[in-house]
């Protein structure tokens, strides 16, 4: 089992994952099922889902990010993982740490932060009572909320209105990931499970 508070530098994180590769055979592996065709999205090849392989001491069921690198891996079992590209928080508003999957919803309400709001209230004060979940929410169709100690971080990770932001860091601290990718993810993660970002 890996310390996960060893784990908080980028050097540490590359490691971590072991230079992952795509895997040339991977039994017993669901692969995600392709994405619906989103028009104009200019989503490079690689951030698209793809089974690689990992390190074998991975905690299966366990999600690791690699900010900088815009991947976030889902560790299907011992020594396979499945890829998918991120957008992440800028580099002030990154979040980097260990926390656990408390809780899961499908087409989630959202509400700007206190933080967001001060930083650019005439984009966030208007949604300071929140807004509903739907097609046209910022969180999308999907939200993984990340914990620690069994308090809300406020960090998700969740779909977008704005799947071209992946593989970029443009958001204000959250995950972002294309909806059909976060959907995949959702229907795979567990309550509990545990989460690095590097």
């Amino acid at each position: 089992m890996i310390d996960r508070r060893s784990l908080m530098t980028s050097a540490a994180a590359v490691a971590v994952m072991g230079f992952a590769r795509p895997a040339l055979a991977v039994p017993a592996v669901e692969p995600p099922p392709p994405s619906a065709p989103i028009p104009g999205l200019t989503l490079a090849p690689e951030l698209y889902p793809t089974i690689v392989t990992v390190r074998r001491d991975l905690e299966p069921g366990s999600i690791h990010v690699l900010s900088q690198r815009h991947y976030l891996y889902y560790i299907v079992r011992k020594g396979v993982a499945i890829r998918y590209g991120v957008a992440v928080g800028k580099a002030e508003l990154v979040f980097r740490g260990a926390a656990d999957v408390g809780k899961k919803v499908e087409w989630p309400s959202w509400k700007p932060t206190p933080e967001m709001i001060a930083r650019n209230p005439a984009a966030y004060a208007k949604y300071a009572d929140g807004m509903p979940g739907g097609p046209k929410n910022p969180l999308g169709a999907r939200a993984i909320y990340l914990y620690q100690d069994g308090h809300d971080t406020a960090i998700r990770i969740h779909g977008t209105v704005e799947p071209n932001s992946i593989g970029r860091s443009v958001s204000n601290g959250c995950l972002r990931m294309v909806n059909d990718h976060v959907i995949d993810l959702y229907n795979r993660v567990e309550l509990g499970a545990p989460v690095m970002v590097y």
